[in-house]
């Protein structure tokens, strides 16, 4: 017969592998993590121009009636040109009054309107025709030219591809080092990484010149980036 004190005490010996084998099971498996990275540059396709028509008046009627020719003027340019309506889109309209303060009195000085829009062109090599075609037939301010990609989710996919390697192959480097290698792969996370978009600095033109030369237009390269976090077990 196996009294209380010895009873206890075998139950404590015969409980030890089992707790020694939970806290094995718990213990957590090795891992390697890396920051993987890519760039990939490639020339845009795709770009945006913005153009705009404005006008002072001494009525708003003036001013309204001024943009509204000039604009008119510049889409029908436009469409000859070859550029479908779908091509076009308005940004922005404004219209208000202007006034100085003389002698700490309000002086009406007339009224400014302004008609913004966006012009897509899917052949880079047009976006210099677009801007004199726009300004030769009334347009007097180009604000920005933005170029992208038609296909931009191509590119993304490609670099997240190069990035998830480059990831990998630090991992590999890491755990040669360490004398041990890689078993699986954990876990693979895409970080927030922005892709800019080149944007060359707006241009603002008051006036054309008929006989002028085409305006040169320089496309660079854009560059998508892509990072990601990955997580390898080691054995």
């Amino acid at each position: 017969m196996i009294r209380g004190p010895l009873l206890c005490a075998a139950l404590v010996l015969s409980s030890v592998p089992a707790v020694a084998r939970a806290q094995e099971a718990a213990r957590p498996e090795p891992v390697i993590v890396t920051l993987g990275h890519a760039t990939v540059k490639v020339p845009p396709d795709r770009a945006f121009v913005t153009i705009a028509t404005e006008a002072a008046a001494a009525s708003p009627g003036a001013a309204q009636q001024q943009i509204a020719r000039s604009m008119t003027a510049v889409r029908a340019s436009l469409k000859a040109a070859g550029f479908p309506d779908d091509s076009v889109k308005t940004l922005a309209y404004g219209l208000q009054e202007e006034v100085d303060y003389q002698n700490g009195k309000r002086v009406p000085r007339g009224y400014r309107a302004r008609n913004t829009i966006e012009v897509r062109v899917d052949d880079i090599a047009r976006v210099g025709e677009v801007i004199d075609a726009s300004v030769k037939a009334g347009a007097n301010a180009v604000n920005d030219i933005r170029f992208d990609l038609k296909d931009r989710a191509a590119v993304e996919r490609d670099a997240l591809k190069r990035a998830v390697a480059d990831a990998r192959a630090r991992a590999d480097a890491m755990a040669a080092g360490a004398g041990v290698t890689i078993g699986s792969i954990v876990r693979i996370d895409e970080q927030d990484h922005g892709s800019p978009v080149p944007r060359p600095q707006p241009m603002m033109m008051r006036a054309a010149v008929a006989d002028a030369p085409e305006t040169p237009v320089s496309a660079g390269e854009i560059e998508i980036d892509a990072a990601v976090t990955l997580t390898a077990s080691i054995k």
